[in-house]
């Protein structure tokens, strides 16, 4: 059941974030789900491949290389479902950095970790 909450919550979150952000488009809640759905699970599985083969850079940059990293991760979600459009590597970014805001605070505010 929590798992379930954390999948809506990130959905919500993805919904609120491509709102503020006029680069992003999402069409409707059944993307967003399945936008939750892959980002989730490229996180998990392709995110710490990328993190250790660009080590070196993310340690030269202090970290900073993530963004890039999770930008070019979101790029690769838009080109992957339908429904979900991005209109640059910025706006990619950005969305990156308004979505883990609203993702803390909406988990942050139902009880979720």
């Amino acid at each position: 059941m929590n798992l379930l909450l954390k999948w809506l919550i990130s959905a919500a979150a993805i919904l609120i974030s491509a709102y503020i952000i006029p680069g992003i488009m999402v069409t409707g809640f059944w993307a967003a789900l399945w936008l939750a759905l892959f980002l989730g699970v490229i996180n998990v599985i392709l995110k710490p491949i990328l993190i250790i083969l660009t080590l070196p850079i993310n340690i030269l940059t202090l970290g900073l290389f993530t963004f890039v990293i999770n930008a070019g991760l979101i790029l690769l979600a838009s080109g992957v479902i339908k429904g979900f459009e991005v209109h640059g590597f910025w706006w990619a970014m950005l969305f990156s950095v308004v979505l883990s805001i609203v993702s803390y605070l909406l988990h942050k505010t139902f009880g979720t970790k």
